[in-house]
C-alpha cells in the first residue's frame, strides 16, 4: 500500500539516474494516469493535485439578473433557481471547487461565480449566461429507430415558458414530499394533450438537454396542475423544484464584471504554508522521538506513511486543494499524532502496573480506543456540518470551507487507520522495550 501510494505521489515526470553494481537506471519516468481493469470494472483517471482559485488563479465573474419580467413574490425563488442552474452548468463544464453565490441589495440581484483554473473565459461566459431551457419530451414510439439514433424521447411543444412555477407539496395520503407543477392556460392545454396521448408511458423533463426527472403518466391531466411522485426526500423534492423553476422562471443574466485572478498570491501563500507545515511536522517528529524514544521513532514512521497515503487519496479522488484545505490537512496531522500519544501513555500505565510488555501493548491499544473514538467522532461530526453534503440552506455553502472540511475528514479517517493498524503492527514487529 505504501509503495503504491508513493508511486502515485510522484510528480508527473521524474528523472531517475543511479546505479547499483551492474544495475543502472537512466530515464524519465512518467506517471500521469491510473488505468487498470478488474473483471468488468474499468478504472481510468488522471492523478494530479487540483488547485483551487486561491492557489492557481482563475476567473471571477459577476452577473446581473434581470427581474423585470418576474413577479415580486417569485424573485427570490428565481434567483435561487438561476444559481442552481449555473452550478449545474459549471459542473458540466468540468470546473472543480467552483463557488457560486447570490447577492441581493434592494432591486439589484446578482450572481457571483468563481472558476478556478478556467482558461477559455469566453466559453465559460457563454455557457453560464444562457437562459435555462426546460423541455417536456415523450417516448419515441419507434424503438428500433431510438436504439440507432439514441433519441429515446422526442421533443414536444411544451417548454418552460408554459410552466408558471413549481412548488414542493406534501401528499395528502402519505405525507411524503411531492413536486407540484402549475401551467398557464396555453401550457395546460398542451399538457392535457400530451398526457392523454401518453397514459402509462413516460414523459421526461429535460433542462438544457439533460434529463432531470423521468415520471410516468398515471392518468390524463386536464386541470393544468400536476404532481410528480417519486419517493423523494424533502431535500430531493426541493432540488427538483429549483431545477424546474430554472426553466419556468426565465431570468436573463448579463455579465457586469469579469476579473482574472493571477496565481502570484497563490504561489506565495502555498510556499509559506508548505514551509510552515514542514516546520510544524518536523517539530512534531522531533518531539515524539525525544520524548518516547524508539516508540516515537515508530510513530514518526507511521506519520510518514500517513502523509504518503493522504496525498495519494487527494490525487485519486481528486481533491481540489485550497489554502483552507491545506490547513485541514495540517490539523489532521495533529490528530494522527494525538492517537499515538494516547496509546503510548496508556501502555506506560499498564507497564507501571506490572503487566508484561506484550500485554501492556495490547491493553494500551484496546483501552485508549475509547478516547480516540470519542475525539475523532466529534471531529467527523464537525467536518460533516462544515461540508454540508445535503446543501441545507441554513448551513455553510462556501467552497473553501467545504474544502477544509473534506481534507480534515479524509485526514481523520486515514489517521485512524495509521494510528490503530500501522503503528500497532510496527510496534509488534520492531519494539522490544
Amino acid at each position: 500500500m505504501v509503495f503504491f501510494s508513493a508511486l502515485i505521489d510522484l510528480p508527473k515526470e521524474v528523472y531517475l539516474k543511479f546505479s547499483i553494481g551492474k544495475f543502472k537506471i537512466d530515464r524519465n519516468v512518467s506517471f500521469n494516469n491510473l488505468d487498470f481493469q478488474i473483471g468488468p470494472v474499468k478504472f481510468k483517471r488522471p492523478v494530479e493535485i487540483k488547485k483551487g482559485l486561491d492557489l492557481q488563479g482563475g476567473t471571477h465573474l459577476v452577473f446581473s439578473a434581470d427581474m423585470n419580467g418576474i413577479e415580486e413574490k417569485d424573485r427570490d425563488n428565481a434567483l435561487l433557481a438561476s444559481r442552481g442552474n449555473i452550478e449545474r452548468r459549471v459542473n458540466f463544464f468540468g470546473v472543480s471547487e467552483a463557488n457560486v453565490q447570490t447577492s441581493k441589495t434592494e432591486n439589484d440581484y446578482r450572481l457571483i461565480v468563481e472558476l478556478p483554473g478556467v482558461k477559455d473565459i469566453n466559453e465559460a461566459i457563454d455557457l453560464i449566461g444562457k437562459t435555462a431551457l426546460l423541455e417536456f419530451r415523450e417516448e419515441n414510439p419507434n424503438q428500433e429507430e431510438a436504439t440507432k439514433s439514441g433519441e429515446y424521447f422526442l421533443k414536444t411543444d411544451l417548454t418552460g415558458k408554459d410552466l408558471e412555477r413549481s412548488i414542493v407539496q406534501f401528499d395528502q395520503n402519505t405525507g411524503s414530499p411531492v413536486v407540484g407543477l402549475e401551467f398557464n392556460s396555453e401550457g395546460a392545454k398542451k399538457f392535457s394533450e400530451i398526457t392523454q396521448k401518453n397514459v402509462g408511458k413516460i414523459v421526461a423533463i429535460y433542462l438544457d438537454g439533460v434529463p432531470i426527472s423521468i415520471p410516468k403518466v398515471d392518468e390524463a391531466i386536464t386541470t393544468g396542475s400536476a404532481i410528480i411522485r417519486g419517493g423523494f426526500s424533502l431535500e430531493e423534492a426541493k432540488k427538483l423544484s429549483i431545477q424546474l423553476n430554472a426553466g419556468a422562471l426565465p431570468v436573463p443574466i448579463k455579465i457586469i464584471e469579469q476579473r482574472n485572478i493571477g496565481a502570484t498570491l497563490g504561489d506565495e501563500s502555498i510556499q509559506k504554508s508548505i514551509r510552515a507545515g514542514v516546520i510544524g511536522i518536523l517539530f512534531v517528529i522531533g518531539f515524539m522521538f525525544l520524548y518516547y524514544g524508539k516508540l516515537g521513532l515508530i510513530a514518526d514512521t507511521a506519520l510518514v506513511i500517513y502523509g504518503l497515503l493522504t496525498l495519494a487519496v487527494y490525487k485519486i479522488i481528486p481533491v481540489t486543494l485550497t489554502l483552507p484545505g491545506i490547513a485541514g490537512f495540517l490539523l489532521s496531522v495533529g490528530m494522527a499524532v494525538d492517537s499515538n500519544i494516547l496509546i503510548f501513555e496508556r501502555m506506560k500505565e499498564e507497564i507501571r502496573s506490572g503487566k508484561p510488555l506484550v500485554s501492556a501493548m495490547e491493553l494500551g491499544f484496546g483501552r485508549a480506543w475509547d478516547s480516540i473514538r470519542d475525539a475523532n467522532v466529534c471531529t467527523i461530526i464537525t467536518g460533516f456540518v462544515l461540508m454540508n453534503p445535503f446543501n441545507w440552506t441554513f448551513l455553510n455553502s462556501s467552497g473553501m470551507i467545504r474544502g477544509f472540511a473534506i481534507t480534515l475528514l479524509i485526514g481523520v479517517a486515514i489517521s485512524l487507520f495509521t494510528g490503530l493498524v500501522v503503528t500497532r503492527n510496527l510496534i509488534r514487529i520492531f519494539y522490544k522495550g
